[in-house]
């Protein structure tokens, strides 16, 4: 696998990183979650990223992790517990990472992210909340002079002000979901420029948009949904159609339209097969696409360049089984 830079951190990271949202014990699924980790580890992923509220997932990744010897870039995220968890709370932040490496079964983690401080508010993780200061950041620090951690990150999904944390200079590593896929570009705007004029890590989360860009949808792109705005709706049938002219398949442009950006230091993968992770890193191997099809793509994108009130981070393609046939 092609390795990066993950910015001023100087670690190399596969392009492809394991995300750890769906590597669960939850219905029987540790075997298939232990097969897709120990066959991304033997295609060369390097980079692991967890939390503590991707349910057990970090209990999960201690038992699968625990006696691979090759070199592991691990990363998790504070917040989630103790419950309720005060993030201002200096002795809640110390359990926080402390009941992670329990379970990780690790002394310490490469990066510790702060978990969606930008998102709704839902925890006040700040004293000033235009400076960002507050113990966190004490903390971290202390956890990195100890050795506890080696760097530290953040980890969101708003845009805008997690471009404005990342600006502050206290973070090595930024983490964005949902916000940088073929149609969905926000993070372009600060997030990724913010991050290149930094040196920042930069990691992108759901590049399938939690399940809208891995399947399509056509039936009910084209009759159903009655959820899906009308931009986005138009926007899918463009896309389907440029797909049908290009006699590619949609997770295979979607990973590699995500991979084709330099600036990008790693792209999670949340895989939740053995089959999967293959699948998605022989897409990967194909390199960056051609400058015509991401011409092409953007063109695409700018139909709709700001998400429509009320939309969902994920559509809800998948919930209707039924329809996820194609059109006859």
């Amino acid at each position: 696998m092609r390795k990066r830079i993950l910015g001023r951190t100087g670690l190399e990271v596969g392009e492809l990183g394991m995300g750890g949202g769906f590597v669960s014990s939850r219905g029987g699924d540790f075997e298939q979650s232990r097969g897709a980790v120990r066959r991304a580890l033997e295609l060369g992923v390097n980079y692991i990223d967890t939390a503590p509220t991707y349910h057990d997932s970090e209990e999960v990744l201690g038992k699968i992790l625990e006696d691979v010897k090759q070199p592991l870039i691990l990363s998790t995220k504070l917040g989630g517990r103790p419950n309720p968890f005060e993030p201002r709370n200096k002795a809640h932040l110390r359990q926080s990472i402390e009941e992670s490496l329990r379970l990780l079964k690790r002394d310490r983690v490469d990066i510790l992210m702060v978990h969606e401080p930008d998102r709704f508010r839902q925890y006040d993780w700040w004293d000033d909340q235009e400076r960002f200061t507050g113990p966190v950041l004490e903390v971290l620090d202390d956890l990195k002079s100890e050795g506890t951690i080696r760097f530290t990150g953040l980890g969101g999904t708003t845009p805008y002000e997690l471009a404005a944390l990342m600006a502050t200079g206290r973070f090595d590593v930024v983490l964005t979901a949902f916000n940088y896929s073929l149609l969905w570009r926000e993070a372009a705007i600060e997030v990724i420029p913010t991050a290149k004029r930094l040196n920042l890590g930069l990691v992108i989360g759901s590049p399938l948009q939690q399940g809208a860009l891995a399947a399509r949808y056509d039936a009910q792109v084209y009759d159903g949904a009655p959820w899906l705005s009308r931009p986005r709706r138009e926007q899918y049938k463009v896309l389907y159609a440029y797909l049908d002219e290009l006699g590619m398949p949609l997770v295979e442009v979607a990973l590699r339209f995500v991979l084709s950006n330099p600036d990008i230091s790693c792209v999670l993968n949340g895989a939740r097969s053995a089959q999967e992770i293959e699948t998605s890193l022989s897409y990967a191997e194909k390199g960056p696409l051609p400058a015509e099809i991401l011409k092409r793509l953007d063109e695409i994108a700018a139909l709709v360049p700001f998400r429509p009130f009320n939309e969902p981070f994920g559509l809800p393609f998948a919930s209707n089984k039924r329809l996820q046939i194609g059109r006859a």
